[in-house]
């Protein structure tokens, strides 16, 4: 059967959806020794050779949901070409091929998910209403004013929770409205010190030490993919219009020959 080319690589677990597509354009997918350039393209993965960067993709192997606790100083890829701490270097164990869903920067700790499960990876990066919950370290303390402000421009839900000099905050919003709340902050001049993500949707990082990691249950992945299916749902149905009753038209008499 014939599917598009980044939907096979994403099942495959070898990268999220979005990833698959740089790969194809970039010119890393053959398929029958042809490389394959067009994101519309298509194969049948039970006859087609395909493979990407030079390896041969195989079928479905076991799916794969971990939590990890990333220290700070360390990139949130698979490797990196500079040498630093990669996320390959903490997973200890593990075999099979996984890749991070999102991304944390180099300097920002806390939970990174990763799978191979390339579909549940990209309904994730699509989501916009996915809460993701941060402790952030700022440089001085928000008024009331600005904290009502930040959550009017930026939709986070914000609280502070110790400290009045470098104090720490809570906030809860969307990754897509991460950058705009840090943005927010620095154009203010509340400078953001320590960034820690502590919770994505339902899955929180707990007592997981920096550095280590731990699988996901079934009940959480099947938790987490139910919210992202509550999203896709309309929000409510509309009622069908009306349709409108066609006008008369009057009748016009005959006049009358004298």
């Amino acid at each position: 059967m014939l599917e598009r080319l980044q939907k096979i690589i994403a099942r495959a677990g070898l990268a999220s959806r979005r990833h698959a597509e740089e790969l194809i354009v970039s010119g890393h997918v053959t398929v029958n020794g042809r490389v394959v350039t067009e994101l519309g393209s298509k194969a049948d993965p039970s006859r087609d050779h395909i493979k990407v960067s030079g390896k041969l993709l195989h079928g479905e192997g076991p799916r794969v949901y971990l939590l990890l606790h990333k220290p700070p100083a360390a990139v949130s890829t698979m490797s990196d070409p500079e040498g630093r701490m990669s996320l390959s270097d903490l997973l200890h164990g593990v075999s099979e091929r996984v890749f991070p869903v999102g991304r944390l920067e180099y300097h920002a700790s806390g939970l990174v998910l990763l799978t191979n499960d390339g579909d549940l990876a990209n309904r994730i990066l699509r989501s916009h209403s996915l809460p993701q919950t941060y402790h952030l370290k700022l440089k001085s303390l928000l008024t009331f004013a600005e904290m009502e402000a930040l959550a009017h421009s930026t939709g986070a839900r914000i609280s502070r929770l110790r400290g009045k000099d470098s104090p720490w905050y809570e906030a809860t919003l969307s990754e897509a409205r991460r950058d705009a709340l840090r943005k927010r902050l620095f154009q203010t001049g509340h400078l953001v010190e320590k960034t820690k993500r502590v919770a994505i949707g339902n899955l929180t990082l707990e007592s997981i030490a920096p550095g280590r990691y731990r699988e996901l249950s079934p009940s959480e992945v099947s938790s987490l993919s139910r919210a992202l299916d509550r999203e896709s749902r309309p929000s409510a149905i509309l009622a069908p219009k009306k349709r409108s009753k066609p006008k008369q038209r009057k009748s016009v008499g005959k006049r009358s020959r004298g």
